[in-house]
């Protein structure tokens, strides 16, 4: 044989060896995937997400994607908080967090199941009624509740809102402090004159605590670069991307259901033209 014709055959065994270790490579990343059961990475006390007693509509959304699969539910629990997902979903103890934002490339994101965006939340009844945009001229004075590091604290800094604002911590073990929890409080009570919250977590609370019937206006007409609409996907393990295409078709199959889960919950669901839905898309 030629010194050419060794040099092709080595470089085709080469590529063939590769390509099979490829192959193996990816054969076991899918292997990760238990498909015995829908293995759930969640928060113990996260609502209106999760907790350990099922109550959170993350937990409901579960239960849709288990019967679907015919699998049971088996949770491995975690705060939410840092380390999350390197103790969950990249340790291979679970396989699927239920809810993620798009675009986090730490995760890979299947289509997305809902979007949703800041809202902001009053007293009824008041001078702020009507207030849908933190540029109304009626917040200049007033004391607003912001989550420090969430993206309307960018908007309300432009604005001049920040200088009497009342800030709430972001990362937090939910199993001792509940910073949306803690801001409806504070609107009920008068300590401050409203807060920005995300959607599902303003949806959820708003309503519950007595009193004062409060108001939840998603904050939909922002002026700025800062996004407050985000979508809303199942993070999995980057390379699974059969599990991701499985969950894909499973989200587009029961999207009327899911809905129904979310509206339930008074999460602010949006089209992609912003515009609300108040019905299960079937």
């Amino acid at each position: 044989m030629t010194r050419t014709g060794t040099a092709t055959l080595l470089a085709a065994l080469l590529g063939a060896t590769l390509f099979t270790s490829a192959q193996a490579v990816e054969g076991q990343r899918t292997d990760l995937v238990n498909r015995t059961a829908l293995r759930v990475c969640a928060d113990p006390a996260n609502m209106p997400f999760s907790n350990e007693k099922g109550e959170g509509f993350e937990n409901k959304i579960a239960d849709i994607v288990a019967g679907e699969l015919k699998v049971p539910v088996e949770y491995t629990w975690f705060p939410q908080a840092t380390g999350f997902i390197r103790q969950t979903l990249f340790a291979k103890r679970c396989d699927v967090v239920m809810g993620y934002a798009q675009g986090d490339e730490l995760v890979l994101n299947t289509n997305p199941y809902y979007r949703s965006t800041y809202a902001l939340v009053y007293r009824a009844g008041g001078e702020l009624d009507g207030v849908d945009s933190l540029s109304d001229p009626r917040l200049r004075e007033r004391r607003i509740g912001v989550v420090a590091g969430t993206p309307p604290g960018n908007i309300m800094a432009l604005l001049g809102l920040l200088q009497r604002a009342k800030p709430y911590h972001l990362v937090v073990d939910r199993r001792y402090e509940s910073p949306g929890e803690s801001m409806i409080k504070d609107v009920r009570s008068g300590d401050i004159d409203a807060g920005v919250l995300w959607g599902p977590i303003a949806g959820y609370f708003a309503p519950k605590g007595g009193g004062d019937k409060l108001v939840v206006a998603p904050l939909l007409k922002e002026v700025s670069s800062t996004r407050m609409a985000y979508r809303i996907t199942f993070g999995v393990r980057h390379l699974e991307d059969d599990w991701k295409r499985q969950l894909n078709t499973l989200i587009a199959k029961r999207q009327g259901d899911i809905d129904e889960v979310l509206l339930q919950y008074g999460v602010p669901l949006l089209d992609e033209d912003s515009k609300l839905i108040t019905q299960p898309r079937r």
